[in-house]
């Protein structure tokens, strides 16, 4: 196994190795003013934390999946070799390893083109949406019809949007957390399904994306049943600036659009579980979360490839340590996010007389950004654990977010109902989205030391979760999202 020391900086490496001496100076220890961890439990959290800053395999793991497999959408042949790969990363980290069965879509892109054909003619760069159906032979073209979101577009005067092209035009905000995301993805979610009952023949959108290249940002979008379809795509954010421009030209402004998408028959996939069984609470489990399938422009290094290395690179630390932790750990490897959340409802529905003795979940599927702030989602009289943990956490810059509870991520819904506590470990997501769902999400975006600091992250909170004697109990009711 290559070693992983080479990517570190000098500096920062001397930064961490002095940081492990301290453990061994006299008269210092780092759990002393701990109110709830016992000492010998704190300093072995803080020795995994540690050395996982050091030397990790996740860049390996990511680099070996990204390569020998690549990109990996649901019902592919690449989906199906995934899982096959996984299962034997995951059986030689020490895990017991099985699959369970999913039946996902299987949904093919095609070829895409797009042009301005009025006022001014110009060439623009698209691509499909996740589930759009194709356009007929030749393609389609129209008028156009701008509005800034679904919102505006249910406003519209009835007969306004009859036989046209529909342009939602939202920007999306660059924010360290992702925040402008959920705003500007309604249009690719429901933009289809709400524009086709007002007698739209297709839609555009602005890409729900903060790249400045000229290249779309995919995803999936949702038809509604008994309603209409129409082709949708994304426009680059380039050719959306150029779209909105002539639109405000005044003259009219007619757009052709081809795509060759289609849907296939349901294939079978699986989610892949990898399991450290606990040596005195097996049926209790901390459930650490990512997604295997990814989209298929890029090669899905950063969603959710950095996710899946992140958690298993954390049960490999944890696997190698002379005796298993109290609590099971079970790394999900999910099927099918992207395009539907199959692997998801699959696990809730297998394991839905379980969930209840699931003591814990988190989730990694926002890249490989350095980790800044803890979220959680316990019972408040729980919180005296989580302020332990902050301590433990904070060596690598990391602090509780007290006024933002844990979300827990898209392929823990099944859990929420069984109020499952939910810690979140968001990464810096101020360029994720630059590359989230485009061609550019590949290996090279990926930072070595962000991605042993989240490796060293994710172990820590971990282990203290399956080894500690604290029981953490449910966490507060919500709404499913």
């Amino acid at each position: 196994m290559p070693s992983m020391l080479s990517p570190v900086r000098k500096p920062i490496l001397a930064v961490l190795l002095a940081s492990v001496s301290l453990l061994a100076l006299p008269g210092w220890s780092e759990p002393s003013d701990l109110e709830v961890f016992p000492a010998e439990l704190a300093a072995a959290a803080a020795e995994l934390r540690d050395n996982a800053l050091v030397e990790s395999d996740a860049y390996s793991f990511i680099a070996s999946l990204t390569t020998e497999v690549g990109p990996r959408p649901a019902g592919s042949v690449n989906d199906r070799r995934a899982v096959a790969w996984a299962v034997e990363r995951l059986k030689s980290y020490g895990l017991e390893v099985r699959t369970e069965p999913v039946t996902v879509p299987h949904w093919v892109r095609g070829k895409a083109a797009g042009r301005i054909v009025a006022p001014y003619p110009q060439h623009v760069e698209l691509v499909a949406l996740g589930g759009s159906i194709g356009t007929p032979e030749g393609g389609i073209e129209a008028e156009v019809i701008e509005v800034e979101g679904v919102d505006a577009l249910e406003a519209l005067e009835p007969g306004a949007v009859e036989g046209k092209i529909v342009f939602f035009n939202r920007r999306m905000d660059r924010h360290p957390q992702g925040a402008g995301y959920r705003s500007a993805v309604q249009a690719r979610g429901s933009g289809p399904a709400k524009a086709a009952p007002l007698g739209a023949v297709a839609v555009v959108i602005r890409s729900a994306g903060t790249s400045e290249h000229r290249f779309g940002h995919t995803g999936g979008t949702r038809y509604a049943e008994g309603v209409r379809k129409i082709p949708a795509a994304a426009l680059s954010n380039t050719d959306a600036d150029m779209l909105e421009a002539q639109v405000a030209s005044g003259k009219p402004v007619r757009f052709h659009l081809e795509l060759g998408c289609r849907t296939l028959a349901d294939e079978q996939s699986a989610n892949v579980i990898g399991e450290i069984r606990g040596r005195e609470k097996p049926d209790e489990i901390v459930l650490l979360a990512a997604h295997l399938d990814s989209w298929d422009l890029g090669t899905g290094a950063i969603d959710d490839g950095a996710g899946c290395g992140i958690v298993s690179e954390a049960a490999r630390l944890i696997a190698a340590l002379p005796r298993a932790p109290r609590r099971t750990i079970r790394v999900f490897l999910a099927a099918n996010e992207e395009f539907g959340l199959s692997g998801a409802r699959a696990y809730g529905e297998l394991h839905a007389d379980e969930l209840i003795n699931h003591t814990a979940a988190i989730e990694s599927d926002l890249g490989v950004g350095k980790v800044s702030v803890l979220r959680s989602r316990v019972a408040p009289d729980r919180m005296p654990w989580v302020r332990d943990l902050e301590r433990l956490l904070a060596p690598l810059g990391i602090s509780h977010a007290d006024n933002m509870p844990a979300f827990g991520g898209a392929d823990l819904r099944p859990l929420v109902p069984a109020r499952v506590p939910f810690f979140d470990l968001p990464q810096d997501a101020t360029l994720y989205f630059d590359y989230h769902h485009t061609a550019d999400d590949t290996l090279d975006k990926l930072d070595a030391e962000d991605l042993r600091q989240n490796v060293a992250a994710y172990v820590t909170l971990a282990y203290l979760l399956a080894e500690t004697e604290t029981d953490l109990g449910r966490a507060p009711e919500r709404e499913a999202p």
